[in-house]
């Protein structure tokens, strides 16, 4: 009987600190302190919302800075895309030129004396 005397009060605390936390998280993700009673009976100022934002801001700023990683790569990627659309369009131009230019050439040789040694 006293065991479970023991247990309902503690099933008591346990809903009691629930409740205050759940009325309590406004206040929280707001950055604001909380009041809570520990278990001698004083009260302290939680500052649990502060602990979350210190929590948070290393991976928030890891995140920020693979972002701006990630802005520099499409950058480069555009850049050598650009870059290289431009050698290919460069390429096919010379190509043609030396087409046109290979039958001139060509007939620039047949005419040759044969005696002309190469």
């Amino acid at each position: 009987m006293i065991m479970n005397a023991v247990l309902l009060g503690s099933a008591e605390t346990n809903k009691s600190s629930e409740i205050e936390v759940e009325e309590n998280i406004p206040k929280l993700a707001s950055g604001g302190t909380v009041p809570r009673q520990p278990e001698n009976g004083n009260y302290e100022i939680s500052t649990i919302g502060t602990l979350l934002r210190q929590m948070v801001e290393t991976p928030t700023r890891e995140i920020s800075s693979l972002i701006a990683e990630l802005e520099m790569l499409r950058k480069k990627l555009q850049t050598d895309g650009n870059r290289i659309q431009r050698d290919i369009a460069e390429y096919i131009e010379l190509s043609l030129h030396v087409m046109q230019l290979t039958p001139i050439v060509s007939d620039c040789v047949k005419n040759t004396p044969s005696g002309i040694s190469r």
